[in-house]
């Protein structure tokens, strides 16, 4: 009888395992989101809802421009759009903010402040509920940097709260800041409520405490932090100064996270790699222990089908907001466990 491999082994317990998990009943509104005639979603890198029920999205599309009279769309650019839980078009947010050029995600704090984060402009930015600017966190290297002065052209904010290529941000009870500074600089970083920095940690690798591209995160109400390690198809749990707790692995390669609010919290992780045997593009329900409780969902473009869904929106535990790059929209998920 021959023999497979060690690899092959682990990959098919893996996929056995994640074989075995129930999948949750749901419905899907696919086409929830109406915008006005001549405007484009793009890629919907985030999606978030306030305490109105309110979608935001923050999506990679043109920006607008007005040339001899006339308004039309340029290449590059993001926006950041507002609608109400029917799905109706509220308003445009931040028009030609300096901030917005690589959309990577959006979320709502508890006062219902609005918080992007740009891969792009390598910044983090505070918004008030009006839309109204805040702060901002890290900044838009110059052309040109002198060696380890920050920013790409030198050492990509090592030090202080500078980021390369950033992809997510979460608070804890006390407003403490984490932003996961994901692409170049593998760590997550830690500001006080105020924006100053006071420590980070993490670096490039596979070991406890490194990352390979740690997508997104989220914050538990006992302040304990979670990394969806994605180039590692793991989540790692750390405590709330950055100490190693644990890992989950066999949910495929977590692209993003979310934890729900109330007395008992669940945690959502997206696997969106592309479609295979073992990766297939489902949602997972989970413990805060790593206990699977289902999955739902598959790779694909049509309703109740996702394209990797790079932010997920959990306000409400059994009504989840998904938005998807490949497939230039925004799921509202009701779930039925």
């Amino acid at each position: 009888m021959q023999k497979l491999p060690l690899l092959s082994l682990a990959l098919l317990s893996g996929g056995m395992l994640r074989a075995q998990v129930p999948d949750i009943p749901f419905d899907s509104a696919a086409n929830l989101l109406k915008l006005p005639p001549n405007v484009y979603l793009g890629e919907a890198a985030g999606v978030a809802t306030n305490s109105k029920g309110n979608i935001l999205v923050y999506t990679r599309t043109g920006e607008a421009a007005t040339m001899g009279g006339s308004r039309f769309f340029t290449h590059g650019g993001s926006r950041l759009f507002e609608f109400d839980p029917t799905g109706k078009y509220l308003r445009e947010i931040g028009v030609g903010i300096y901030g917005f050029l690589f959309a990577q995600s959006v979320r709502v704090d508890s006062q219902d402040n609005i918080w992007t984060v740009d891969r792009g402009a390598d910044v983090v930015i505070k918004l008030d509920p009006a839309g109204r600017f805040l702060m901002a966190f890290g900044r838009k290297p110059e052309s040109v940097n002198p060696a380890g002065s920050g920013g790409r052209g030198g050492r990509g904010g090592v030090l202080g709260d500078n980021f390369n290529r950033p992809t997510d941000v979460a608070w804890d009870a006390a407003g403490n800041i984490f932003v996961s500074d994901a692409y170049t600089n593998a760590r997550i970083v830690k500001l006080d409520k105020n924006g100053k920095f006071l420590k980070t940690w993490g670096s490039k690798g596979a070991g406890e405490g490194q990352f390979d591209m740690p997508n997104s995160l989220a914050v538990d109400a006992q302040g304990n932090v979670y990394v969806a390690d994605l180039g590692n198809k793991r989540i790692q749990v750390f405590d709330n100064e950055g100490a190693f707790k644990t890992q989950f692995t066999d949910i495929g390669a977590p692209w993003a996270i979310c934890i729900s609010p109330g007395a008992h919290q669940y945690l959502y992780s997206s696997n969106s790699n592309p479609p295979d045997s073992f990766d297939n593009g489902e949602i997972y329900k989970m413990e805060l222990d790593g206990k699977l409780l289902g999955k739902f969902g598959v790779a694909g473009k049509l309703a109740k089908q996702f394209g990797t869904v790079n932010e997920i929106d959990c306000r409400n535990p059994n009504q989840l907001y998904a938005g998807e790059l490949t497939n230039w929209r925004v799921q509202k998920l009701t779930l039925h466990p």
